[in-house]
């Protein structure tokens, strides 16, 4: 289903809708369930269809960059946290010492994770850090 600016915001138009990752629904994540230890954690973390449905809703409404970040957010909520922040560290400039090693990241997301725009996004740094000189170390 493609969102659009009428279902904005999702919460209040479709809160059935909105789900955590084990498929609780928003209008069944209540204090009394908290207290009752029926919600956990997971039941809170945001959903890659979360994320896809806050895209549709910016590309409707002519945003087309923030919906290609909402979709690259979908594409991380699968790829382990320490992973994120290895390649966080290597986009940071004078961090990664080659451009095989940005390549090696974005293969693993590609493959691994199946976050293709994210592996694009890494290849793109790849290449301008090439560009620029960027692979030494700074600072």
């Amino acid at each position: 289903m493609t969102h659009t600016r009428a279902d904005y915001p999702l919460a209040e138009t479709q809160p059935g809708a909105v789900t955590g990752k084990h498929g609780k629904a928003l209008p069944e994540i209540t204090l009394d369930a908290v207290l009752a230890g029926e919600v956990t954690m997971e039941d809170l973390r945001i959903t890659p269809q979360a994320l896809q449905a806050q895209a549709d809703v910016a590309r409707d409404v002519g945003r087309p960059t923030l919906a290609l970040n909402f979709e690259r957010g979908a594409e991380l909520v699968e790829v382990p946290q320490d992973f994120i922040m290895q390649v966080y560290e290597l986009l940071r400039p004078g961090r990664a010492k080659s451009k095989e090693e940005l390549l090696e990241a974005a293969a693993t997301m590609r493959e691994t994770y199946q976050a293709e725009r994210i592996a694009r996004f890494i290849e793109e740094a790849a290449e301008t850090y090439a560009a620029r000189g960027l692979f030494t170390f700074r600072f």
